[in-house]
This record gives structure tokens, C-alpha cells and sequence, in this order.
């Protein structure tokens, strides 16, 4: 097979890696929120069941996840699920598993806010909500960045594991091919391609980081 073809097919599977990345960041940064809000909640059967979800998509494989979701309406509810269920699960079991983690980096931002700030806001009239988004929100990015930026850069890697439901995302175009020319081209080429994207998402954030530090602990 042709370089040039080859490139082609696993340019295609890039588009997949691309779209399951920027799905799964879409959804699990605001659901992350969410997550750390119902853990820090005062509320104790929340924060429980909170901290239940957080354990269970911490503590099992991600693959798992994917197919539990994949084949989980069938074999537990007969359910028949259409050509394109396969989409829908791996984005719905990306999300879960990465907000569990996201919603812990927040939660470790959020507590490392002294007290004393949400004291002064107080004294100066600011509701709940103004004292959240224009005080603590802004240092608590500052703060969580790098750790964001790992499980960011991480999130890359991860959607090979999209394999496992079918999906024809760059690791799976490479896995094929591999097979099929009896060669580990396709692999070393796939591995060039995860590493140019996870360089410009490196060097992205890293502008980000720059970006704020108008803030200085």
C-alpha cells in the first residue's frame, strides 16, 4: 500500500480521535463541576452517592466502562440498540470517567481557597454566586491548570480505547492495517500522529497557563 493511502486512512481515523476528544472535554468539564458541588455538599446522602460514582469510575478500567455501556441495555433489559448506539456510549462512558477525575481537581482548587476570602466577600455584599464566579473561580483555574493539563493530555491517549466498541478511530485504522500489510508502519505512523496532538494540546495550554498568570499564590 501507497504512503500517501496509508496516511489518508489513518487521517480519517484522526477525525474520530478528534471529535471523541473534543466530546468528551464539552461535557466533562461543566458535568466536573457538578461533581465537585454534589461531593462538597452538605447534603450527606449526596456527597455519599457522589463519592460512590467518583470511586467506581476511578477504580475500574475505562475499557470496562465503555463496554458495560455498549452491551449493558441488552443483556440486562433485552434492549436492541441502533447502528449508532456505539457512538453515543463511548461519548457517554468518556464523559462519566473523566468528569469523576475533573470533578476531584476542582474540588482539591475549590478547598484550597482560604476561608478568609469568602468571609471578605461577605462583608461586601457579594452574593454566593458573585463571590464563586469573580473570586474563587478565577484562582481555582489558576491553581488546578497543570493537573487539568495532564488528564487533558491524557485524554489523547485514551480514545484508542474506543477500539473495543468498533469504533474506527486512529488506533483502530492502524490495528487494521497493521494486519493487513503484515507491517508495524501503521503503528509507528499512528504514534507520530497521538504525539503531534498531543503536542499542539500541550502547547495550547500551556499559552493558557501563561495566560493567566495575572494571579500569583
Amino acid at each position: 500500500m501507497e504512503f500517501a493511502t496509508m496516511m489518508g486512512i489513518l487521517l480519517s481515523g484522526l477525525v474520530l480521535t478528534i471529535q471523541i476528544f473534543f466530546t468528551t472535554l464539552v461535557g466533562a468539564l461543566p458535568l466536573g463541576v457538578v461533581v465537585a458541588l454534589c461531593r462538597m455538599s452538605k447534603c450527606k446522602p449526596l456527597a455519599i452517592v457522589t463519592r460512590f460514582y467518583i470511586s467506581v469510575m476511578r477504580g475500574t478500567p475505562l475499557m470496562l466502562q465503555l463496554m458495560a455501556l455498549m452491551f449493558g441495555p441488552y443483556y440486562l433489559f433485552g434492549l436492541q440498540m441502533g447502528s449508532d448506539w456505539k457512538y453515543i456510549a463511548c461519548s457517554v462512558g468518556f464523559i462519566l470517567n473523566y468528569a469523576a477525575y475533573f470533578g476531584e481537581i476542582y474540588r482539591s482548587g475549590i478547598q484550597s481557597i482560604p476561608r478568609g476570602q469568602y468571609e471578605a466577600a461577605e462583608v461586601l455584599g457579594y452574593s454566593r454566586l458573585q463571590t464563586f464566579t469573580k473570586i474563587v473561580l478565577p484562582q481555582v483555574v489558576k491553581r488546578i491548570l497543570p493537573a487539568m493539563s495532564n488528564e487533558i493530555i491524557t485524554l489523547v491517549k485514551d480514545t484508542s480505547l474506543a477500539f473495543v466498541l468498533g469504533i474506527m478511530e486512529t488506533f483502530s485504522q492502524a490495528k487494521a492495517l497493521a494486519a493487513s500489510e503484515v507491517s508495524l508502519v501503521p503503528y509507528i505512523i499512528a504514534g507520530v500522529i497521538y504525539w503531534i496532538f498531543n503536542f499542539i494540546v500541550e502547547v495550547i495550554l500551556t499559552r493558557i497557563e501563561k495566560r493567566l498568570d495575572y494571579y500569583h499564590d
